[in-house]
């Protein structure tokens, strides 16, 4: 039993570390080589792909494939896309263009997004083999992904490639590890004489029935709108960071010169804050955990935007680290525990297919393209018309409109969702 924990264990931290080697510091490479008003192109197309490739590859590795070697092949070629927008980075340096960047890099996206959910069938299958209980059992491997995550930034951080290509070529190097790596785990079986299904039934879609549902319908469609604060940080915290380096006073300043190792304190937290959900679940219910995750996220934006590199700046920015934990966990987790308690289990896995297309695909993309429209309006814009224009003032305003967003919505959440938390149930 131990021996198949250490190789899941092995199995998701390289998943995350993947992941990990750009996710947080590709906004600052992209700024340096003054692609900085495309950052929400290259965020979004992970919430564009997420629609599909998630569900296309779970079919599958359902029916011919076995998800532990088609989690092998699209890391492989992941990899590969990886390598060659690492390359092209390489190739033309400063003078790389978006249509030379992002088609390998979309590519790359395309065939890693699905790869979560086959290392979750993956776990799945091999803890179920093994008669362990998933729900008491996965979760401490997962934290290990989390930790790959935070250990993949720190070495892009370290190494001085979190403002150049390198991290593509480090994010390749690890996802040609797992490739290998994934044939040599047990086996998951693949059914070829499925029953003939309808279109609705063979893509999930049945669970679309929820909206009928006015709960689920108002939570899910909550879930969008919340969904669109994910990667917001994600493409323009660093890229914020490191603006502050254009001022003098905090040019030399710690958070500046590693602002990629202050945001890996975001994920550290999100590895803290899992084990707070049970606890508050139980006790408070989901409407109150949601609306803790609207205010951790309008205080993660306003503590951004309020914050500086020195001095009491510095404490605000470390807390809008902590408080990135709270905002992430108690939305993505909590929400996909409420989607399985509340959906019959012969749509459950289309349902939080559902869950996870309001959220990771069009709330992220949305989300990440109307970012960058505003960033562009007060940040890029003004400043490249205007010199003496104050950028960081530019940035504080963007951050603040997120967090009014947030909590506006917040707001609307604790009036529109109709819940009665009874405790005796969950």
């Amino acid at each position: 039993m131990k021996a198949i924990k250490f190789r899941l264990i092995v199995m998701n931290f390289l998943i995350f570390a993947v992941w990990g080697a750009y996710l947080c510091s590709l906004g600052i490479y992209l700024s340096k080589i003054g692609l900085g008003a495309n950052i929400g192109k290259f965020f979004a197309i992970q919430g564009i792909v997420s629609l599909f490739m998630p569900a296309l590859m779970g079919i599958v590795a359902d029916r011919w494939i076995p998800a532990q070697k088609l989690l092998g092949i699209c890391h492989f070629i992941a990899a590969i896309f990886m390598a060659l927008a690492g390359y092209m980075g390489m190739k033309y340096g400063a003078d790389v263009t978006f249509g030379q960047l992002f088609p390998f890099y979309a590519l790359s996206v395309a065939f890693f997004m699905p790869t979560i959910a086959l290392g979750n069938s993956v776990s799945y299958n091999a803890l179920n083999q093994a008669g362990l209980d998933t729900v008491k059992a996965f979760p401490p491997i997962r934290v290990f992904g989390t930790i790959g995550f935070i250990l993949s930034m720190w070495i892009v951080n370290f190494t001085g490639f979190k403002d150049g290509y390198q991290q593509l070529f480090v994010s390749a190097a690890w996802g040609l590890i797992l490739a290998v790596y994934s044939f040599t785990l047990p086996n998951c079986p693949v059914n070829k004489n499925v029953e003939s299904k309808s279109f609705v039934d063979t893509f999930g879609l049945r669970a679309f029935s929820l909206f009928k549902d006015a709960k689920m319908c108002v939570f899910f469609i909550f879930s969008f709108l919340l969904g669109m604060c994910l990667q917001v940080t994600n493409g323009f915290a660093t890229p914020y960071l490191d603006d502050f380096g254009k001022i003098p006073e905090y040019a030399n300043a710690f958070a500046v010169k590693h602002n990629v190792f202050l945001s890996s304190i975001s994920q550290i937290s999100e590895t803290l804050c899992i084990l707070l959900i049970p606890f508050f679940l139980k006790k408070y219910g989901i409407k109150k955990v949601m609306l803790i995750a609207f205010v951790a996220w309008a205080l993660r934006f306003f503590f951004l935007g309020a914050g500086s590199p020195t001095g009491f700046g510095l404490v605000l920015l470390i807390l809008s680290m902590i408080v990135y934990g709270v905002a992430f966990d108690f939305f993505n987790i909590s929400g996909s525990l409420f989607v399985d308690q509340n959906t019959d289990v012969s749509i459950r896995s289309s349902a939080q297919g559902v869950f996870m297309m309001m959220t990771n695909g069009l709330g992220a993309t949305i989300g990440s393209l109307c970012a960058q429209a505003v960033v562009n309006r007060l940040v890029y814009e003004p400043s490249a018309a205007d010199p003496s224009f104050n950028l960081m003032g530019g940035w504080s305003s963007a951050w603040f409109v997120f967090a009014a967003f947030a909590l506006v919505v917040g707001i609307l959440f604790a009036f529109l969702f109709k819940y009665k938390h009874e405790p005796k149930k969950q």
